[in-house]
């Protein structure tokens, strides 16, 4: 272990607790009220947001930790249904990226109006081939992280469109595609590297360290699969990942 992997083992650890004390005791304010007594709804507001992003830190460590795990061979062999990873994955990235079609997406009466309210917000999934009915045997949290990382980033960067495509008999095959500026082509290797941002990205204040795509990278190759990217500026880009099983 290097002196930089040291320090990240450390800071992971060292954040885990104070993180758990904080999702706690918002938590326990926000539904406990015969103990702490009742919240205006401006507090409440407040409560939730706090509590939001103290799960969107909580995941990043979780992120980081999954992806160390990656890197030293540990897998959770399971089975897990496709449908319900893809759909859990798009959630937590809309959570972070789209918090008002989450809103949306709570009130939908049945599954065709769950994806009714998808397609109305440009957002298209696909599952087809052998994973459409089968469960695929890897590890579960493992491929929703790959999936949440690469739909959160397809959210980001499109202008109006995303579509998320499964197949495969065999490996587990993943398309994620956005309609969105595109990457200049001598940026296309760069973009998985640690910290990366794309320096033509005209709306730099977008959200995020650029450790996502390392990330998917580095698990994706653990896994033994394959990930590459095709993009054109002003074209959109497309992730394609392919995991064979365990």
């Amino acid at each position: 272990m290097n002196e930089k992997e040291g320090l990240i083992d450390l800071l992971i650890h060292d954040l885990v607790g104070p993180l758990a004390v904080s999702a706690t005791s918002a938590t326990n304010l926000l539904h406990k009220a015969e103990r702490y007594g009742p919240l205006t709804d401006q507090q409440r507001r407040v409560l939730e947001r706090v509590l939001r992003n103290v799960k969107k830190a909580q995941t990043l460590v979780q992120d980081m930790v999954e992806i160390s795990r990656s890197k030293e061979g540990f897998f959770q062999k399971e089975l897990f249904s496709v449908k319900e990873v893809v759909e859990e994955s798009l959630l937590d990235a809309l959570e972070s990226t789209s918090p008002d079609v989450m809103e949306k997406l709570g009130s939908a009466p049945d599954p065709k109006g769950f994806e009714g309210i998808l397609e109305s917000h440009g957002i298209f999934t696909e599952i087809k081939g052998k994973y459409c009915q089968s469960p695929f045997c890897h590890d579960q949290r493992k491929v929703c992280q790959i999936l949440r990382n690469l739909m959160s980033n397809a959210l980001k960067y499109r202008h109006r469109r995303m579509e998320v495509s499964i197949s495969g008999d065999v490996d587990l095959l993943v398309a994620i595609e956005d309609d969105g500026q595109g990457i200049p082509k001598e940026e296309l290797e760069a973009v998985f590297k640690r910290f990366y941002r794309i320096k033509a990205d005209k709306h730099s204040e977008r959200p995020g360290l650029g450790l996502g795509l390392a990330g998917v990278k580095v698990m994706v190759e653990a896994m033994g699969g394959e990930i590459s990217l095709e993009s054109r500026e002003g074209a959109g880009t497309c992730f394609r990942i392919k995991i064979p099983p365990l």
